[in-house]
């Protein structure tokens, strides 16, 4: 997943923009080209909205993969977990609930107490 996918996302229950964003695993790849801001209000890279930044830095951004992480909604405590680099941003109905919480357990040392312990749709 690219940061600046921060900047199109959404909470799909509460419609919460924008959301959190913790990363435990990214890679870098090779930008060829010198990279021309796409991002539109908030940048997920800086964590801020472009307006409240002076110099962007999107040529570091786009060299980023995001791995491995967890996003997450402050207004309905919602996560939704980035694995092999896909956003799994699911309907509570469509999760699968071993999935969720092995995943949980899995990363608990990197994910805010709040979710671990009242995180929806599940928590430890």
């Amino acid at each position: 997943m690219k940061y600046r996918l921060m900047d199109l996302l959404a909470c799909p229950i509460c419609k919460t923009f924008p959301l959190l964003l913790y990363v435990f695993k990214e890679s870098e790849i090779e930008v060829s080209r010198s990279v021309v801001r796409t991002c539109e209000e908030y940048c997920g890279f800086e964590d801020k909205f472009i307006r409240d930044i002076n110099n962007l830095k999107c040529n570091i951004c786009f060299s980023k993969e995001i791995i491995e992480g967890i996003i997450i909604c402050n207004r309905c405590n919602r996560w939704y977990p980035i694995i092999d680099e896909i956003p799994h941003m699911l309907p509570d109905d469509l999760r699968n609930k071993d999935n969720d919480i092995l995943f949980l357990k899995s990363h608990i040392d990197k994910i805010p107490e709040k979710i671990l312990h009242q995180g929806k749709p599940f928590h430890l």
